[in-house]
């Protein structure tokens, strides 16, 4: 490896023929806490606010029958002068979880060498990036004093739900978890006592009374999930956060404030949740200017307050960079001439 990390001076990129590649074990086996991953997103949210950053709006195909997707992003830090492109497909979303195939990649380069830095499965990055971001959405919207929260399904995003979100809010008292796999549950309950053996999770069959009691409900299951909270549930000002299924249009249509990641990324992939006419209700802040201070989070305390998660490329790219880091430093990956 012949280039150096500028910002570090830890040794990052290859040389012009050859590429660093990370597989699904290499970035299994990298150890990192997760304040540091919410600090590295947080970093990432607050350089695209600044405008140092650029995070153009994903690609996305799919064939006519819903079979399968694919998106395509590309992005650059400002912060780490990288610059990266993930991809994303997931195959057979008609079919059972265990029959469906999903690969993701990150590409990276150092925009201050040129040169290549490391190619790595992106699962565990995304699998701690999105509850990191909905972990710090929580803590800027959630209502002053909220001590319960709701996670609504077990899969990579739910199990690692309550763990961030307690890194982000340690007051929360009551941690409740609604999940129909019990796999996923138990795999669930590991994580929360991985990270934070001394607080308990309470499974919840009631969702209806789950949901009027949480401060906080955090919609993470699958497109099959038999969950959707309506609006009428929720408590007055909760703060419900949308990042794959579990909650219903119209906890954003009856919202008091909409907060995005993206609005633009809303629009493109949350349009299961537009209302009778195919309308998607306004965002009224996007999440990088509320951590910025240019725009507003909560504006009254009685707010329910709706918050879109649809994550966004560059904390993938920050995230993965850190990776890349660490992996590094323990020498790990296969350099391959790629280009040779």
């Amino acid at each position: 490896m012949t280039g150096t990390d500028h910002r570090q001076g830890e040794p990052m990129a290859s040389d012009d023929t050859a590429l660093r590649i990370l597989s699904t074990g290499d970035v299994a086996g990298i150890d990192i806490a997760l304040p540091d991953v919410v600090s590295v997103v947080e970093q990432a949210y607050r350089t695209l606010a600044e405008g140092r950053s650029a995070n153009p709006r994903k690609l996305t195909v799919t064939p006519e029958d819903g079979h399968s997707v694919a998106y395509a992003m590309l992005g650059r830090d400002g912060e780490r002068n990288v610059v990266a492109v993930k991809t994303s497909y997931k195959y057979g979303l008609h079919e059972d979880r265990d029959k469906q195939h999903y690969y993701t990649t990150l590409t990276l380069y150092d925009d201050v060498t040129g040169l290549p830095v490391a190619m790595m499965d992106c699962g565990r990055v995304g699998a701690l990036r999105t509850p990191a971001v909905s972990a710090l959405l929580a803590r800027e919207l959630a209502a002053p004093g909220s001590r319960s929260a709701l996670v609504i399904g077990t899969g990579t995003q739910g199990r690692l739900a309550l763990p961030f979100l307690l890194t982000t809010l340690p007051r929360l008292d009551r941690l409740m978890l609604f999940g129909t796999h019990p796999e996923g549950i138990r795999a669930a309950r590991a994580q929360l006592r991985a990270h934070f053996p001394d607080r308990e999770l309470e499974i919840v069959s009631d969702l209806r009374a789950a949901a009027g009691q949480a401060d906080i409900v955090l919609a993470t299951a699958g497109p099959r999930t038999p969950a959707s909270v309506p609006a009428e549930w929720l408590r007055p000002a909760a703060l419900s956060v949308l990042v794959g299924y579990g909650i219903a249009p119209s906890t954003l249509h009856r919202a008091d404030r909409v907060i995005a990641t993206s609005a633009a990324q809303m629009r493109v992939t949350g349009t299961d949740m537009a209302d009778e006419t195919g309308e998607l209700r306004a965002v009224d802040a996007e999440f990088p200017d509320v951590l910025a201070g240019r725009a507003a989070g909560r504006t009254d305390l009685g707010q329910r307050i709706f918050a879109y998660n649809s994550g966004l490329v560059v904390t993938d790219i920050a995230l993965g960079h850190r990776f890349a880091q660490l992996a590094l430093a323990q020498g790990l990956g296969t350099v391959v001439p790629l280009w040779r």
